[in-house]
């Protein structure tokens, strides 16, 4: 079966309730434009028809195409043409800013119902007596494994999507403007399978096994963890068998990461080490930090902003390394306890006029 019958007959099973509520990339009908604009080794006179045709294209029709970058069902009306060059002005005008605008819609509803389904699982009392009743008081554990399952499976499916329609970009324009596009992705911090709330999931799913629930379903088909070695690791394996290993070895510190937190660019730091990176008191935490700090690793502007609190990957960090655990947590207590006192004294002296 080919992916964009395989892609098809997902949206309309398990991915019925996410087509009809949340983004997803349009591949069948990114395809389709593809297909007119395939080059060609000669053009001949059919050349400066297709000049005449993309140079005088009516500005009305970037109107439309921008309103199908907001989810607008009427499709885009692109020029039934050869592309003239190996840069199309049509596809890098239209092609990707649309795709740029379908891929930030489905980070955008993949990270917050992630955060929810975790916050849910880290919840006690009311919010998850909620939970119970909307579930009709089924097994809540069980549901939340199936929302984790349809959560992957929603990323994992446009993030092959995406793939392959990048790849068939540069096959039919001769050009490498796909690869640089998946570069600015990452510049962006918008790329699919570089979000935190992967690892948060993997960290949830081995939580889950490891509470004594017996089994109640997987949310990748296969994910484990490994902290025997000098580089622990969690690894997770997509519907599609892409496997993906992130290290949780702290880039400063060099040690297992402690209070882990994801900056936007992808890189796990413990939380002091993150604070002391841009400067930043450890009682503040990483949102204090200026909006221009900087990754220590990648130097990227701005990415404390978006940082994230992996708080599941925490737990399994406490769970499987308890004597490590508690030397960093009466390390780290030690360090806020100080912070503190410097704090308040700063703070009279300041008051005082000393």
């Amino acid at each position: 079966m080919k992916f964009g019958e395989k892609f098809t007959e997902y949206l309309h099973g398990e991915g019925e309730r996410f087509r009809n509520k949340y983004s997803h990339v349009e591949y069948k009908r990114l395809k389709k434009v593809l297909k007119r604009c395939r080059l060609r080794d000669v053009h001949g006179d059919a050349q400066l028809q297709t000049e005449e045709t993309l140079y005088s294209w009516p500005e009305k029709e970037n109107v439309i195409c921008g309103q199908a970058a907001k989810r607008v069902s009427k499709p885009c009306d692109f020029p039934n043409a050869t592309c003239p060059s190996r840069t199309c002005s049509v596809c890098d005008k239209i092609f990707f800013y649309e795709l740029t605008n379908e891929i930030s819609a489905i980070v955008g509803c993949f990270s917050s119902r992630a955060r929810r389904l975790l916050h849910l699982h880290l919840a006690s009392g009311f919010q998850r007596y909620l939970w119970r009743i909307k579930h009709r008081f089924a097994d809540d554990h069980q549901a939340m494994i199936q929302e984790g399952r349809n959560l992957v499976s929603y990323v994992a499916m446009n993030a092959i999507a995406v793939r392959k329609i990048l790849k068939k970009y540069d096959k039919v324009h001769r050009s490498v403007n796909g690869r640089d596009f998946k570069i600015k992705l990452q510049a962006k911090h918008i790329e699919l399978l570089k979000s935190p709330w992967l690892i948060e999931l993997g960290a949830f799913q081995i939580n889950t096994r490891d509470s004594g629930h017996g089994y109640i379903g997987e949310i990748f088909p296969e994910c484990s963890c490994d902290f025997s070695g000098t580089d622990p690791v969690i690894t997770c394996t997509l519907p599609d068998s892409v496997k993906l290993e992130f290290s949780l070895t702290c880039p400063i510190c060099l040690d297992t990461v402690f209070d882990p937190v994801a900056l936007g660019c992808g890189h796990i730091f413990c939380n002091s080490c993150a604070c002391s990176g841009a400067s930043v008191p450890t009682i503040e935490g990483v949102k204090a930090a200026n909006r221009r700090a900087k990754c220590p690793i990648c130097r990227q502007m701005g990415v404390y902003t978006d940082a994230v609190h992996l708080t599941e990957l925490g737990l399994l960090v406490k769970r499987r390394c308890r004597e490590y655990w508690k030397e960093r947590l009466l390390t780290e207590r030690a360090q806020r306890v100080k912070q503190a006192k410097e704090h308040w004294d700063l703070q009279s002296r300041f008051i005082l006029g000393f």
